[in-house]
């Protein structure tokens, strides 16, 4: 895995970065990265989270191809589906799933159904993101196994791995095995392995910043005037990009 050379977040980080949304998340990335924070960070092409109700999912990316519409995969590699569970089984978790289905636009099978669900959460996997279909939408959600994609099917067609453990482009972002994934119904945000040991205080620091100015601001105009809000909402701006500054060097968003 990519963080194999530092050290791994704990438990405790990993289930407080899962605490907060995507966007909380991003605006502490985008203030300790060296990456473009508004080109390289999080999906282009929109998707959809089909479990919004089990809100954001944090883990380390495996990888895998598939395409649907090619019978002859089955038979190129009759062995794939264990050797792939193999792989899979031997990356630590939390993991996220990535699918990159070849056949996109078009639809003509799911990888995900209520039994691949239910065999990667027995092994560690906490959900998905494919850029191909999903189905078993009730089960998937039974078994608390999430999944963002881009659509429903009925069924499964030729889905079978075609490659794993590689880099894979899923609506318009490139992920690595062992990248670290921040997703929810907002997209999912890809972190780069240098800036995952200071994320979640970033993410912190900023979200305590935007409350204890702006929206402390905003929300306590109730006996002021607009030109009195206008001005106690400019004045938090103020302070809210010097506290930035002061932490990372950077005015952030306001």
């Amino acid at each position: 895995m990519e963080n194999k050379n530092q050290e791994p977040l704990s438990e405790a980080e990993l289930a407080e970065l899962k605490s907060w949304n995507t966007p909380t998340i991003y605006n502490g990335w985008e203030q300790i990265t060296k990456l473009d924070a508004g080109k390289d960070a999080f999906n282009r092409e929109e998707c959809r989270d089909f479990m919004p109700e089990l809100g954001p999912m944090v883990g380390f990316a495996v990888t895998v191809v598939v395409e649907p519409s090619n019978k002859e995969h089955p038979r190129r590699n009759p062995k794939a589906w264990r050797e792939y569970r193999w792989y899979v089984a031997s990356i630590p978790g939390p993991k996220i799933v990535v699918v990159q289905d070849l056949d996109k636009p078009r639809t003509f099978g799911s990888f995900w159904g209520e039994v691949n669900s239910n065999i990667h959460k027995a092994l560690g996997c906490v959900g998905t993101i494919t850029d191909g279909a999903i189905r078993d939408l009730d089960e998937m959600r039974n078994v608390g196994y999430k999944a963002i994609a881009r659509r429903l099917c009925v069924g499964h067609a030729y889905n079978h791995p075609v490659r794993w453990n590689c880099q894979v482009d899923v609506f318009g972002r490139s992920v690595k095995p062992g990248q670290l994934i921040h997703a929810d119904k907002h997209g999912f945000l890809v972190i780069p392995e240098e800036d995952q040991v200071r994320l979640l205080k970033a993410a912190l620091f900023m979200d305590s910043n935007e409350r204890q100015t702006m929206i402390a601001a905003a929300r306590n105009v109730s006996d002021m005037s607009i030109e009195e809000t206008l001005r106690a909402i400019d004045t938090a701006c103020d302070k809210f990009a010097k506290n930035t500054e002061a932490r990372f060097g950077r005015k952030g968003e306001w």
